[in-house]
């Protein structure tokens, strides 16, 4: 005789044990990721990779906002795997030939921080280490907060660039969107505010400006605000090839702080996916609670900072370690 099944709970454990499987594997990988990963295979690796963040920095200033950037635009695409950093060769499209990718540059001297690598410990750091550490140095060189990580990343053998526009929030996206994105790799609302503040460097093209300036201006600009970028952005169709650009924050252009939220409060947000941090009730508090505090700001920033770091790393035999941070090995 047969047992009669509930199939609807069946379903249900079904659904909870892909869930388990799914959580238990992320975290096991976050697990593999260690301080000071590197200490016997290759010890100076973190002093070498803060000396040439540094020697960046000292020749092209820009190169440690670059350090920041690429971190978001590596790790909210899939996981932190370099998968950013592979070019277009053989079967591989490079997640650079992306819109959301419009503006990024610096990618050569994140080869001047592999080769250096590579002649003390060859194949040991990956390269997905190096677009985190060079991003927590380079936070470091622009005023921010001295951020632990954990490092043992492995690099990806593909890329994903069919997704990034869907992973990768745009600067004119919902709160609400933005906010889903973070909170997909465990990121809270309060981490999502904090991160958003590393606009606070840096600066935007015309292009992602002229939306908010042209034919009308958004009603919620500050009026001398608005005349300021129009001044910058002249035309309602910038060249994207040319040096147009408004900074991201005109009272301290090169330092991580809390000028960003100070800025939103007085409705001088550059992009509209920043303004709109203060009129989401989810969000307001704590643009004014950073606006407040730096401390909090950069306590809050660092916190996040991590996790986006950690955002679900191949480890192991997941990847490799890439020769050449452009390609991915010859087998």
């Amino acid at each position: 005789m047969a047992v009669p099944t509930n199939k609807s709970s069946t379903s249900h454990f079904t659904f909870y044990l892909f869930l388990l499987l799914s959580f238990s594997h992320f975290y096991s990988a976050k697990c593999d990721l260690d301080y000071n990963y590197y200490e016997h295979s290759c010890p100076n690796a973190e002093e070498i990779i803060k000396q040439q963040v540094i020697n960046l920095y000292n020749k092209h200033g820009n190169t440690a906002v670059s350090w920041v950037r690429n971190l978001f635009h590596d790790c909210l695409v899939k996981s932190c795997d370099a998968s950013l950093l592979l070019e277009t060769a053989g079967d591989i499209e490079s997640e650079q030939a992306s819109g959301r990718s419009f503006g990024m540059r610096n990618f050569k001297y994140v080869k001047t921080i592999k080769d250096a690598l590579e002649k003390e410990c060859p194949q040991t750091v990956s390269c997905a280490d190096i677009v985190a550490l060079s991003a927590r140095d380079g936070i470091v060189m622009l005023g921010g907060p001295r951020i632990e990580m954990r490092s043992g990343r492995k690099d990806s053998r593909g890329s994903y660039l069919a997704e990034v526009d869907s992973l990768i929030p745009n600067h004119n996206d919902s709160t609400s969107l933005v906010l889903d994105r973070f909170q997909s790799i465990g990121i809270d609302v309060e981490g999502t505010v904090a991160l958003l503040g590393a606009h606070s460097v840096g600066r935007v093209h015309c292009t992602n400006l002229v939306n908010r300036l042209y034919p009308t201006v958004d009603p919620t600009l500050d009026p001398d605000y608005a005349e300021y970028l129009k001044g910058r952005c002249p035309t309602p169709d910038p060249d994207p090839k040319s040096v147009e650009y408004a900074r991201n924050d005109r009272e301290t252009p090169m330092i991580i702080d809390n000028f960003y939220y100070k800025n939103l409060l007085s409705n001088k947000g550059l992009l509209l996916v920043d303004q709109q941090l203060t009129s989401d009730p989810m969000t307001a508090p704590y643009v004014e609670k950073m606006a407040a505090d730096n401390d909090y700001f950069h306590s809050q920033f660092a916190r996040a900072v991590q996790l986006l770091s950690e955002s679900n790393p191949l480890t192991g035999d997941q990847g490799e370690v890439r020769k050449d941070c452009r390609y991915v090995n010859n087998e």
